[in-house]
């Protein structure tokens, strides 16, 4: 199983983790998973970043996956620093 890191959580309870860095071929990647409450479990969905790919996509609107990919475009060089350094350090 991969280990998670946190990074944080959403006004309305989305909880953002994303994976350690990821190396294959040379190319180095991360995956950051949504995840919150929903009434039968939860939604979610994962994004691979630099691609930009979405791997799984379940309960969030096309509106909700703009604005985590527009976070994700703003957040990136900060969650490749967490994931190269082994999770966000807060004291």
């Amino acid at each position: 199983m991969e280990m998670m890191y946190p990074y944080m959580i959403l006004a309305d309870e989305t909880e953002i983790v994303h994976s350690h860095l990821i190396e294959e071929n040379g190319e180095k990647s991360i995956e950051v998973h949504f995840e919150r409450p929903a009434e039968n479990g939860f939604d979610m969905a994962r994004c691979s970043l630099p691609s930009y790919k979405w791997i799984k996509r379940e309960g969030f609107s096309d509106e909700e996956i703009a604005f985590f990919e527009e976070l994700l475009r703003n957040n990136a060089h900060l969650l490749f620093k967490y994931a190269e350094n082994g999770g966000n350090k807060i004291a």
